[in-house]
């Protein structure tokens, strides 16, 4: 079920969201298999993870253009 895929790095934030969504919808209809259930786990754990990662290496640039310089 999960395989195929494309490795969680190469993957941009929406691409990653869209198959997070994709995964949470497979989940709460139930109709996967154990093992697939925990593929889907794992490999859904493994996304939001990279969504949090982008999110926050947008958020440190953001941060370091907007910073005014310090008087040193």
């Amino acid at each position: 079920m999960t395989k195929n895929l494309p490795a969680i790095g190469a993957l941009t934030y929406e691409k990653s969201r869209d198959e997070l969504i994709d995964i949470v919808g497979k989940l709460e209809a139930g109709a996967a298999t154990l093992d697939e259930s925990m593929a889907l786990w794992e490999r859904g754990e493994a996304l939001a993870r990279r969504c949090e990662d982008l999110l926050n290496g947008t958020q440190q640039a953001i941060e370091q253009s907007t910073a005014t310089p310090s008087d040193d």
